[in-house]
């Protein structure tokens, strides 16, 4: 199973490659759609106490296929299967060590420095036990001597930011089942279903049974633990992404908009997971999935109008990002995230009338000039979204406290400091969105860039504001005030922007275009 979803992710690649892309207009082969595979339940076994139950839908069956050594078994069950860990102890301790060379918030900055330590030499791949993580390549840093001798030489270069994760394992978690009494523990099943739906329930919602097409395989990951992995047809798997991400409500326009992304999305992303043999995940560090349970006529009859349609730039697959909110502006790729920018993600200003703000005149790095457009409410696609505009204060305890878990999970030496003496934005982008905020402490200054300053302090909901200090009558810092608009990244198209666009009438070929100038909407075929 170690190759399965390289070979997965080349044969959609290929297919891809040697058919092409045709033109949105053709018809697309209700024969053929390509599969994903999604991991439902990404480290099922990590707590002991943990409990998954698959069952069939009323009158169906499930079929199990496993292997009992050398032996492949298939068992039939009309009744649930559940699913449960025994920690199970090992004969002698087992030491497993990677080599990390960086923590990171998001897939897209933990790729640039992927990408960053290939063009060195060394070979990697990217993880997420819980943060995204970057990982010498286990298969070719297979011994301690060499990962040490990497890490030397990664420290004798300057870089402080690499080190060794140690795990010394006295046990291990194995899955248990029960058919027909018999008790079942093998490290790969695969389950389907005659009608290809198969209910799902977890310890995160033991009161609500999510039903989800295609076939389901509980298999081993990088981290001693396993995955539930949903393998879906991308039609089916979109269904179960638009009410999640858009809900069901939004007018057709912006639904036929988001299915289209939403497609273009799933496949610029297969590469996600290659660590633990799958392709993407099933929360916000991707897109929303939740199967069929929460599909609605409206969302299913935008899907079916857009079917096989992605959007592309220069017969390429767009990377098809978009966020909630985006306070006004949309930003470049890098206003959040190292990498290089793409041509069709850049500043815009969120408005049906483009009068509203000139940014060649008024450059939104200017401090003056940001806070004028902060205060400007009027006019935007998002003006009646409560999220459009936001202040919210925080005392200093509660900032010093967001701060040292953030730099503890970082690793960073600037964890430990005691006294947040003052904050100071030191860069914006062109689209107004922090690049780079300075925090002195007791033990020195630091910077937090792009991205990681949403994820530093709780109050802020996007990186697109300013903050001003807070004294509450005190001859002390209280705290500071954030002072900004928007909700999520701001790259790409503004999910409550496109609603508005639609109530105006606008197309979702027009909604596209608007936020990702010069691509075009093509069908897979």
């Amino acid at each position: 199973m170690k190759t399965f979803i390289w070979r997965s992710a080349y044969r959609l690649i290929t297919t891809l490659c040697l058919l092409g892309l045709a033109a949105a207009s053709e018809p697309v082969s209700k024969n053929r759609d390509i599969e994903l595979q999604i991991g439902i339940v990404q480290r099922f076994g990590a707590k002991p106490t943990a409990k998954l139950e698959l069952a069939p839908t009323k009158g169906d069956r499930l079929t199990l296929k496993f292997a009992v050594g050398s032996q492949q078994q298939t068992l039939v069950t009309d009744k649930p299967i559940q699913f449960t860990t025994v920690m199970q102890p090992l004969t002698q301790p087992v030491v497993e060590e990677v080599l990390v060379l960086g923590d990171f918030r998001t897939f897209e900055t933990a790729e640039d420095s992927a990408n960053h330590w290939r063009s060195q030499g060394i070979e990697v791949e990217i993880s997420q036990p819980e943060r995204w993580q970057v990982w010498a390549k286990r298969e070719v840093y297979s011994t301690p001597l060499i990962r040490r001798l990497l890490l030397q030489s990664i420290e004798t270069s300057g870089d402080k930011i690499a080190y060794l994760a140690t795990n010394i394992r006295q046990q291990v978690p194995k899955i248990t089942w029960v058919v027909n009494g018999k008790n079942y523990s093998p490290n790969y099943l695969e389950v389907t279903a005659d009608k290809d739906l198969i209910k799902v329930n977890t310890d995160d919602q033991p009161e609500q049974k999510r039903v989800y097409g295609g076939k389901m395989t509980l298999q081993p990951n990088a981290y001693g633990n396993y995955t539930l992995v949903n393998t879906v047809p991308l039609e089916t798997y979109v269904r179960g992404v638009l009410p999640h991400e858009i809900g069901t409500d939004a007018p057709m326009a912006a639904l036929e908009a988001q299915a289209i992304i939403a497609r273009t999305y799933a496949l610029r992303n297969v590469r996600r997971f290659a660590v633990d043999n799958y392709q993407l995940c099933a929360d916000t560090h991707c897109q929303v999935y939740q199967g069929l349970s929460g599909v609605a006529k409206n969302t299913d009859q935008a899907i079916a109008s857009t079917r096989g349609q992605v959007l592309t730039y220069n017969n390429e697959i767009v990377d098809a990002l978009y966020s909630s909110t985006t306070g006004g502006i949309t930003a470049n790729f890098s206003d959040i995230w190292n990498g290089e920018d793409r041509p069709y993600l850049k500043p815009i200003i969120d408005a049906a009338n483009n009068n509203i703000w000139k940014l060649s005149s008024q450059n939104l790095a200017d401090d003056q000039n940001f806070q004028k457009f902060i205060a400007l409410k009027a006019g935007f696609n998002e003006s009646k979204w409560d999220v459009f505009r936001w202040r919210r204060e925080t005392d200093i305890k509660r900032i010093t406290k967001d701060l040292q878990k953030f730099l503890q999970a970082k690793k960073s030496p600037y964890s430990k400091f005691q006294k947040l003496q003052a904050m100071s934005v030191v860069e914006r982008s062109s689209s107004g969105r922090i690049l780079k905020l300075a925090v002195k402490t007791d033990i020195g200054v630091f910077t937090l860039q792009k991205d990681e300053v949403r994820s530093a302090f709780a109050a802020p909901i996007s990186t697109l504001f300013y903050i001003q200090a807070l004294n509450k009558g005190e001859k002390t810092l209280w705290g500071y005030a954030f002072i900004g608009g928007g909700l999520g990244h701001g790259v790409g198209l503004s999910q409550t922007g496109a609603q508005h666009l639609a109530k105006l009438g606008w197309s979702s070929a027009k909604i596209l275009e608007f936020y990702y100038p010069g691509t075009k909407i093509q069908g897979v075929r």
